[in-house]
């Protein structure tokens, strides 16, 4: 199994229960430092850096690709989806789990962000690839004030966050907030 753009490798860990092996690609070494960090007592998790442009595996040696959040907005993602195709094997399957702005509080937030993202070429340039899309509604639970301002920051240019943390607020400030998601699948 991959988990490409796996981050910090919050998701290795869960993956390694079932997976007879599991390789984490990200490309930012610190990350990786963390997610091996994280991993380091799994047995049969491995963590690369690595882009999805040019991915550190052999041709065919994947059976599940797991993509989250990573990159994966449609038009311009070429280069990774071909590599993603290289690298799973016949019968092979993959997922890229992705915002969807058209939807949910942190949908409306991402299109302040993300204003070049076209919704409507992201779900076209999926479809007519061969990829099914499952919507998935599901949101953000915090503790504190404090830590969903500290995820919106991770999200979003300074500039946006402050403006959407002053709206959230002004609108109630609920400490959860709906999200939802397009699951894109596709066998090999």
């Amino acid at each position: 199994m991959l988990d490409l753009g796996c981050g910090s490798g919050y998701h290795l860990g869960r993956f390694a229960a079932t997976a007879r092996s599991v390789l984490g690609v990200e490309p930012h070494p610190d990350l990786c430092a963390l997610a091996r960090r994280r991993t380091r007592r799994a047995t049969n998790v491995e963590v690369r850096q690595g882009v999805a442009q040019d991915l550190p595996l052999t041709d065919a040696s994947v059976d599940v690709v797991h993509v989250r959040w990573a990159y994966f907005f449609g038009p311009g993602c070429e280069p990774g989806l071909t590599e993603l195709e290289r690298v799973l094997r016949r019968g092979g399957t993959a997922l890229v789990i992705d915002n969807d702005p058209t939807r949910s509080t942190f949908g409306r937030w991402f299109r302040r962000g993300y204003p070049t993202v076209d919704p409507d070429a992201v779900e076209r340039f999926w479809s007519t690839r061969g990829w099914q899309r499952r919507v998935v509604d599901m949101g953000w639970r915090f503790g504190s004030w404090e830590d969903l301002a500290a995820v919106v920051r991770i999200e979003f240019t300074p500039e946006t966050a402050e403006a959407i943390l002053a709206e959230h607020r002004a609108a109630g400030g609920a400490l959860e907030v709906d999200y939802a998601v397009n699951l894109w699948s596709r066998d090999y």
